[in-house]
């Protein structure tokens, strides 16, 4: 299949962003911002985000087990992307659960109902386990999250599973785990190229599969992220007439 046969042009699209002050999101964000293909974007979160934007509306909302709250403002909108989650180990199993499956799919449920055309591009992650059989509480989660989206009826579900993602910009890690995948890098990448995505990448991904469509999915591995950032690059360079 070719880059032409993956990727449709598409109009304008209003888009939210959910987990915008988070590493994934923040990009996200941002790519949005810049992208003229993008006509709105709504940023829902807990926190300020502390940026101003002719394109950006900013919608503070603590309470994510009810979204109700945010059907007026999710009416309208052609696609949310949604970055909201937590690390492993940094909260407990049941606040694991309701961050990654519960506020996943209550927000789901409203922007459905709100948008019924609506797309919605889902960060997941590498070993999510729709079957439910995996003893790692993240895998289990992530299947169960990713199992009620695709039976939520939304038009298309894009589900990214990214293995470790690199964050391009120093930032504090949230464990050992995490600082030890930093300060390999640059090895890790050569020997395992499809189990590393840098941030910005895979936000630009997320971004651009509802943007601009794409006939893959609904899952994309890692390797599938970067060959779709791959693609994505090459259009972009014949586009303006680059080499």
């Amino acid at each position: 299949m070719t880059a032409t046969d993956q990727v449709r042009p598409a109009a304008e699209k209003r888009l939210v962003i959910v987990g915008a002050s988070g590493m994934v999101g923040g990009y996200a964000l941002r790519y949005a911002l810049e992208n003229t293909a993008v006509r709105s974007v709504t940023s829902i979160g807990r926190k300020t985000l502390g940026i101003s934007h002719p394109k950006l509306t900013e919608v503070m909302h603590r309470d994510f087990a009810d979204c109700s709250p945010l059907a007026e403002t999710l009416s309208g909108q052609d696609a949310a992307v949604f970055c909201l989650g937590a690390y492993t180990g940094s909260v407990s199993d049941a606040d694991l659960h309701r961050i990654t499956v519960d506020y996943t799919v209550e927000f789901a449920r409203v922007l459905r109902s709100a948008s019924p055309g609506a797309e919605f591009s889902f960060l997941s992650g590498s070993g999510a386990d729709p079957t439910g059989q995996s003893r790692i509480p993240f895998a289990r989660d992530k299947g169960e999250a990713e199992n009620a989206l695709l039976a939520e009826g939304f038009q298309h579900v894009y589900i990214f599973r990214p293995a470790y993602i690199y964050p391009v910009e120093p930032r504090k890690e949230p464990n050992f785990s995490y600082r030890l995948l930093r300060a390999i890098y640059p090895v890790f990448r050569i020997l395992f190229p499809n189990q590393v995505i840098r941030a910005d990448d895979l936000a630009r991904a997320m971004i651009d599969v509802v943007v601009l469509g794409h006939e893959h999915g609904p899952v994309f591995e890692n390797s599938d992220i970067r060959e779709m950032v791959k693609l994505l690059r090459s259009a972009s360079a014949r586009g303006t007439g680059s080499t």
